[in-house]
């Protein structure tokens, strides 16, 4: 018998499964996962960040390529919990992004969600898109591809 693939991630949860960690661990939630095809991160996006002091002191506002790494978070827990990573939490390498758009600012006291959709997965690579939003608003798009290295794990 299969067992199912859960349907969401706590904080507790998605550090099993991917090795980020303050200050570069993104995504505080995952909820509507849908097995190998989709799931929603949710980032809570506070003015205690790190980067919001030189970027850009007075006017914070959340870097691009962050949002994007948190895209990829979110779709690395949809992938360990459709395939079962538990307690492995194997090496996830970005391999490309593409088609980069950035349409609004997220700033301090933004719900970042991060909507992400499998285009194709196999055993190692992956390629997914990803839409992150403010208020139902699109914030920031792209497509990314991702090299799971199982051979390599993140101890704690």
């Amino acid at each position: 018998m299969t067992q199912a693939v859960p349907t969401e991630a706590d904080l507790a949860t998605i550090m099993k499964i991917i090795p980020h960690r303050y200050p570069f661990l993104l995504v505080d939630r995952v909820r509507d996962v849908v097995a190998r095809d989709s799931a929603v991160g949710i980032k809570n996006v506070t003015f205690n960040e790190p980067h919001f002091q030189g970027h850009f002191p007075g006017a914070p506002i959340m870097p691009g390529v962050m949002i994007i790494e948190a895209m990829a978070q979110t779709a690395a827990v949809m992938v360990g919990l459709s395939v079962g990573f538990g307690e492995r939490a194997p090496l996830v390498y970005f391999m490309s992004i593409d088609k980069a758009k950035f349409r609004r600012k997220v700033v301090p006291g933004d719900v970042l969600e991060l909507h992400v959709t499998v285009k194709r997965g196999s055993t190692k690579i992956w390629k997914f898109e990803g839409v992150a939003k403010v208020d139902g608003q699109v914030a920031a798009e792209a497509e990314f591809a991702a090299m799971i290295d199982m051979s390599t794990t993140v101890a704690e």
